[in-house]
């Protein structure tokens, strides 16, 4: 198993985040906390007992709840200080473990968080080891795209100053490779897709602040350990102004996220067909009621 990940380094950088606490670096969480509660509350089923996986705030536990669609929500984190003003503790454990006894849950939820993992395949053979069978994985993991602007800012600025150029963007897994480890770990039904959100900002400068704010900056294991000047920042901000600038002069920084479900394998679940027959509706594989279009509409 290759270490990409600096994983002391990872928590250094979120606790410090979690410190500072700026609630409105948290957007995207909040997006990707909202877009798995909606489409857990298309699913006909009840969830007795939850896991929300490293979900660093515990907004996502939050939205789950509002669903009505569990009755008891367990939070993983990789530090007591992320349990925040709950009452109740959070079990503590890194990011690449999942302490929850096999087949005693019925859903776990992950928001963004699986993309600082150096053993992804081993987190989702885990998650599945956990799930009750008929069990729901679902997740939101940063995917191929995201930051892709401050990527090849960051590497032409390097190129230009220094002639070479080290990794400073994360690693972004592509949504076919994410759903090929679903695939792997055994799940059923599996599903990803991609959400693509545009986010602007008045300059490169307040992105990087942001990106601090989440705990999102550089944690590579192979990252350059030599510092970057001032003067490297203010020629990056002139290059991503001049490539990734709107006519109103705010630049844009993309973040792609994948959506993942798959199920705990259970009898009762739906059998791939043979090729050349009629394929599975999408509503079985889903699990939600299939409405009827009406003439007219």
């Amino acid at each position: 198993m290759d270490i990409v990940f600096d994983q002391t380094l990872v928590e250094t950088r979120r606790r410090r985040a979690l410190r500072n606490g700026d609630p409105k670096a948290q957007f995207l969480l909040e997006i990707a906390g909202r877009e798995l509660a909606e489409r857990l509350s298309v699913v006909e089923r009840h969830f007795d007992r939850a896991v929300e996986l490293h979900g660093y705030t515990g907004l996502t536990a939050e939205f789950i709840a509002e669903t009505g669609k569990v009755s008891d929500m367990l939070r993983v984190e990789t530090d007591a200080a992320f349990a925040g003003k709950e009452a109740a503790p959070v079990t503590v454990a890194s990011l690449e473990n999942v302490p929850v006894a096999p087949g005693s849950v019925n859903l776990v939820v992950s928001p963004l968080s699986l993309h600082l993992t150096n053993d992804t395949p081993g987190v989702f053979i885990q998650v599945r080891r956990a799930l009750k069978p008929d069990g729901l994985f679902i997740a939101a993991i940063p995917g191929s795209g995201t930051l892709q602007e401050l990527r090849e800012v960051l590497l032409a600025t390097e190129s230009e100053l220094t002639g070479g150029a080290s990794p400073r963007v994360v690693p972004f897994a592509d949504v076919r490779e994410v759903g090929a480890l679903l695939q792997r770990a055994g799940f059923a039904l599996p599903v990803a897709d991609t959400e693509t959100y545009t986010v602007r900002y008045a300059s490169l400068f307040a992105l990087l602040k942001d990106l601090r704010a989440m705990g999102m900056t550089n944690p590579l294991v192979a990252r350059s350990r030599k510092p970057l000047t001032r003067g490297f920042f203010l020629r990056a901000a002139e290059i991503y102004a001049e490539r990734f600038a709107d006519p109103d002069g705010r630049i844009r920084a993309t973040f792609s996220v994948i959506y993942i479900s798959g199920w705990a394998p259970h009898e009762s679940q739906q059998k791939p067909l043979k090729p050349g027959s009629a394929k599975q509706r999408l509503s079985d594989a889903l699990k939600t009621s299939e409405q009827p279009i009406k003439d007219g509409e």
